[in-house]
This record gives structure tokens, C-alpha cells and sequence, in this order.
């Protein structure tokens, strides 16, 4: 076999293996992404919560910005969208917060939201919490990477 028989079979295994990455890494994505949602989500019952949530989320779109580049990234997520989720995030627990004040309650006292039984109203409160918590580390997560590597 010739070196440049060789150095084509090198070429054409790479570019499979590229194809392989690229074809299994959108798979899981949707997965990562999936169990993401559930440790957000379910946090308050168990392991888990908004910020261990928020880092599977960020990392699943870190990995595929690892693999795509992050100008394919940046299409699907740009960094405007980036910083109101981060923003949003922040929102959706200060006002958990605000509204436990407003309904005659201490900063994040679920128990005080207007939902039910304090029991139902502890659980909603808490889970937006969580959601709020997710959103925000998630897009931090996302905006501190994109700030690295985009730098020359």
C-alpha cells in the first residue's frame, strides 16, 4: 500500500469517525437534555435540583458546541438569548421571593403564596424556585464557555 493510499484511508476514517460524533452526539442530546428536566424538576424530592439540573442542561449545548463549533451554536442559542435566560432565571426567583412578601410571608416563604394549602403552595413554590435556579446556572454555564473559546 502506497503513502497516499494510506493517507487517503486516514482521511476517510476520520471523516466516518466526524460523521459518527456528529450523528450520536444529536441523539443525545434530546436525552441529556431530557434528564436534565427531570433532576430540575423532581429536585425538591429528592437529589438533584436547579443548579445540578442547570449544569446537565448548559453542558448538553457545551457538548455540542464541542462538536458542531460555536458558530453552529451560536444558531442555536445566541448570545442575546443566552442573557435573557440567565436574566429570566433570576427573575423567576426573586419573584418567588416577592410574591411569598407580598402575600404577608418572609422572602421565599412558599407556605404564604396564594395556591391552596400551604403544603401545595411549599411544593409550587419550591419547584419554581428550582425552575428559576435551572434556567439561570444553565445559560451562565453556556455565556462563560461561549466567552472563552470565542476569544482570540
Amino acid at each position: 500500500m502506497s503513502e497516499k493510499e494510506m493517507a487517503d484511508d486516514l482521511v476517510t476514517d476520520e471523516q466516518n469517525s466526524q460523521i459518527i460524533r456528529k450523528t450520536l452526539v444529536k441523539k443525545l442530546i434530546a436525552f441529556i437534555q431530557l434528564y436534565a428536566l427531570y433532576i430540575i424538576i423532581f429536585g425538591e424530592l429528592g437529589p438533584g435540583g436547579g443548579f445540578q439540573g442547570g449544569v446537565i442542561l448548559g453542558s448538553s449545548i457545551i457538548i455540542y458546541i464541542l462538536i458542531f463549533g460555536l458558530e453552529e451554536g451560536r444558531k442555536r442559542i445566541s448570545q442575546k438569548a443566552s442573557d435573557l435566560f440567565s436574566s429570566t432565571g433570576a427573575l423567576i426567583y426573586g419573584g418567588v421571593g416577592l410574591l411569598a412578601i407580598l402575600f404577608g410571608g418572609h422572602f421565599l416563604q412558599y407556605s404564604a403564596l396564594p395556591l391552596g394549602e400551604p403544603a401545595v403552595a411549599n411544593h409550587y413554590g419550591i419547584m419554581a424556585v428550582e425552575i428559576g435556579i435551572g434556567i439561570t446556572v444553565a445559560a451562565t454555564m453556556i455565556i462563560l464557555f461561549c466567552e472563552m473559546i470565542g476569544r482570540d
